[in-house]
């Protein structure tokens, strides 16, 4: 992805959340059901081969405007396992892009996971762990959500430690499940202090969906001393990665380790970020006019993408 300056390459680094995607495997082990041919939503090989092309094309072309390649790096949740990855990127658009697969298995009820998926061509990983986030609900009963997947790699021989997230969703109330977010961030921040304590000048990104915004208490708890968040002016009252009943939300960000915004020296720097909402990813028209074109309803299939927009960042890599 060479620069025009021509002692530079730009990268995008991005993060989707997928919108559950499911096989049409009945897998007894998680709450899979309502994502079976035999379902009320009638999930069929069709429409998974359907979403697969679609999803394929719209990573294909995040941030593609800015920089004519395809992300270096995707994280993405709400994916069931190896095999669905396996076959995003084998599909249509992305076949041809290289694309490889980091993922382990959570143990989220519902089977949905993070994972990463990165361009061998230019990302050479070197350490793959997942760090298990331990949490009680209201009742003292133990919540089984997404694990934290922590990737080290090599970017152009630029060396970057990645977390890819999906935080416990607000459906129980947004304040009655806020401490699940706050744990969650924790638990990141204890990531961070151990990669730091054995390379205090590690470049970090910590990416997903959070489930809260840049102003919550959860992300203002990484942000204030941890990380910088170049995505929080990107929220507003007409803008965002998600809409809830009419409000905009942006759950998925993409948070940096400050030593991206140096100057002086720095071969590896931030530029810019984005939310990604070309017209195609947004519904034209109905009472969700605007929304991410989503594939599903409550139980009604429109056919849709996502009920997330992508994020992504744009990156410099300075030759040496």
């Amino acid at each position: 992805m060479q620069d025009s300056s021509k002692n530079k390459s730009l990268y995008n680094i991005a993060f989707y959340n997928l919108e559950n995607l499911f096989d049409t495997k009945n897998d007894p082990k998680t709450l899979d059901d309502d994502f079976t041919k035999d379902s009320k939503k009638k999930w069929t090989d069709k429409r998974f081969q359907k979403k697969i092309k679609k999803l394929g094309r719209v990573i294909s072309s995040i941030g593609y405007s800015d920089i004519y390649h395809p992300p270096v790096l995707v994280g993405v949740a709400e994916v069931e396992n190896q095999e669905v990855l396996e076959a995003l990127v084998a599909s249509k658009f992305l076949k041809k892009k290289g694309y490889d697969i980091v993922h382990f298995d959570s143990p989220d009820e519902r089977g949905i996971d993070t994972a990463l998926l990165y361009r061998s061509k230019y990302f050479i990983v070197e350490h793959t762990e997942v760090f298990t986030l331990f949490l009680n609900n209201e009742f003292g009963v133990r919540d089984y959500t997404r694990d934290i997947l922590y990737v080290k790699g090599l970017l152009e021989k630029e060396p970057v430690h990645i977390l890819v997230n999906h935080w416990p969703s607000r459906r129980a109330g947004t304040e009655e499940t806020a401490y699940k977010r706050i744990a969650a961030a924790t638990k990141n921040k204890e990531i961070i202090s151990g990669i730091i304590s054995e390379n205090p000048s590690a470049k970090i990104i910590v990416m997903g969906d959070f489930n809260d915004d840049p102003h919550s208490e959860s992300i203002k708890g990484l942000t204030t001393q941890d990380l910088y968040n170049p995505m929080e002016v990107l929220l507003t009252r007409y803008s965002g990665s998600t809409n809830h009943r009419g409000t905009w939300n942006l759950f998925d960000q993409i948070l940096l380790s400050h030593n991206f915004m140096q100057q002086h020296g720095n071969t590896f720097r931030f530029e810019k970020a984005k939310i990604f909402n070309p017209r195609e990813l947004v519904e034209y028209k109905g009472r969700h006019k605007g929304n991410p074109f989503r594939t599903f309803v409550g139980r009604k299939y429109i056919g849709g993408i996502s009920d997330h927009f992508p994020v992504y960042g744009t990156f410099s890599v300075y030759k040496k």
